[in-house]
């Protein structure tokens, strides 16, 4: 229209407006814009695929409107075989989108909340199995404790192995530390870290020990009500974005592998920091609303006595946790950190064990393979029996041992066992695979052929005797005849 106006002829104006000269020419009769000309869309292309069962439809839908398309299809499908084709899903799904937005149940609400500068930091565990991190090649579940001022979103996250108060209090402080300042109120969940039910209400509470962090902070402590986790939803969306950004760093990175621990909590550290550095301005208005730490933090473990047991094993909560054999009927002082626990006797340290995941004990065949090889008998029926498998591979071997001489099938895996505690247990791994492959039998000698090596007879002394000097025998003989002749 600017051109014609312009006095460009039609054809060429048509040609620069990417038109037909017919549809441009229609254009300039009727001196409206294309989308003034249009006229709405409001009739039907095709016919309606589910008229005559929409009655039936819509019955489903008012018994339960929670009913998902596919479902209702494949209902349809089973109802009336071979009338309904997969590309009339789609015509579906428009339909009953149509119908819960004029008659649908009402839908949940969320109400976003003005946060205070200073106010309130929500904290929560979330999972990291999905992001499949492995340290060492070996698969590394475990947890992270997050972190979150709700003004300035400013973010703090810690590895820890379960949701327990050690690490709870671990991450928190950590947190107040790093932060250099304090909230005027912590918010959870219904963490059993920090919560216990009520015996005679069925409520939850906070624990001693929670409402001992927070008074030595000077926090209030809130929780939200069972069920909604939305109520923290600072952390609870956080939670999503955090992994999001921790994944897209490993994708950047082209590995999920660390070598150790320590660098994979460095790496989540920079990633957290990272985030944070979009957050500046807001942390620093927050910062003035802010309380000051305390003198000093708060220990973040918990220290008890506990005797080893005949069975060379301590238990620290609901978990059982193995130790040396030289320990047994020691008294010995724990101390349960967040990741680690410390055993100490008599002002010693005799044992540092990583602390276990809420779903399985520590028990480690090393401590115990010595005395086990020598009792034999006591490994079918060993109620920790499952922790000497170090991996799938060793239970395989087992197996095949069984199916062929049940009665010696314990010795031979056990002496193989003791092999892998003296001489590495990947090397005895890789020689049971290579022995189940080739479909030998693996026995112990076939086990320690392919670890140490065929036996030979090096290193033991070459002896060669020869015929006896029997003149050494008469000379003996003629000295003891003399000795004897003398007065």
């Amino acid at each position: 229209m600017g051109l014609l106006q312009d006095g460009t002829p039609l054809a060429r104006a048509a040609e620069r407006a990417g038109m037909s000269e017919p549809t441009a020419r229609k254009y300039a009769r009727s001196g409206a814009m294309p989308s003034a000309v249009r006229a709405p869309h409001k009739w039907r292309t095709r016919s309606d695929p589910y008229a005559e069962v929409w009655a039936e439809i819509e019955g489903w839908l008012r018994q339960d409107g929670a009913l998902q398309s596919t479902t209702i299809w494949t209902a349809l499908n089973e109802r009336y075989p071979g009338r309904f084709s997969a590309g009339q899903l789609r015509t579906l799904q428009r339909r009953l989108n149509a119908w819960r937005a004029q008659c649908g149940p009402a839908r949940e609400v969320f109400f976003p909340q003005v946060h205070q500068p200073g106010a309130q930091a929500q904290s929560d565990f979330t999972d990291m199995r999905e992001l499949q991190i492995t340290i060492a090649g070996e698969p590394f579940a475990h947890l992270l404790y997050h972190f979150v001022l709700t003004y300035s979103n400013w973010e703090w996250a810690q590895i820890c192995p379960s949701e327990s108060f050690e690490s709870l209090s671990a991450g928190l402080q950590g947190a107040l530390w790093r932060l250099g300042a304090v909230p005027l109120e912590h918010r959870t969940d219904n963490l059993s870290a920090a919560t216990h039910e009520l015996a005679e209400s069925r409520g939850r509470d906070f624990t001693t020990r929670y409402r001992e962090l927070l008074d030595h902070y000077g926090m209030r402590g809130s929780r939200n009500f069972p069920g909604n986790a939305h109520e923290n939803g600072d952390v609870e969306s956080g939670n999503g974005h955090l992994k999001n950004a921790i994944d897209q760093r490993l994708r950047l990175r082209g590995s999920r592998d660390f070598a150790t621990r320590e660098r994979y909590a460095t790496f989540v550290e920079e990633a957290v920091a990272a985030r944070n550095a979009t957050r500046t301005e807001p942390l620093r208005e927050e910062r003035e609303h802010l309380r000051a730490l305390p003198a000093r933090p708060l220990p973040a473990y918990r220290e008890f006595f506990a005797r080893v047991s005949r069975w060379s094993v301590i238990r620290v909560g609901k978990r059982n946790y193995m130790l040396p054999s030289r320990l047994i009927g020691r008294r010995l002082s724990v101390r349960v950190h967040a990741d680690r626990i410390e055993c100490e006797y008599r002002g010693a340290q005799v044992a540092l064990i990583e602390r276990a995941g809420s779903d399985r004990d520590h028990l480690d065949y090393r401590h115990i393979i010595h005395s086990l090889v020598r009792k034999p008998g006591a490994f079918r029926r060993y109620v920790f029996r499952e922790a000497l498998y170090p991996t799938l591979v060793f239970r395989r071997a087992y197996d095949a041992l069984v199916a062929h001489d049940e009665a010696h099938a314990d010795l031979e895996y056990l002496r193989s066992l003791h092999l892998a505690a003296s001489d590495g247990e990947r090397a005895v791994e890789a020689a049971l695979v290579t022995l189940l492959a080739e479909g030998t039998l693996p026995r112990y000698e076939a086990v320690r052929s392919r670890v140490r090596g065929p036996r030979t007879g090096a290193g033991m002394p070459d002896v060669s005797i020869g015929p006896p000097d029997l003149k050494r025998y008469d000379r003996l003989l003629g000295a003891r005849a003399a000795v004897e002749t003398l007065p």
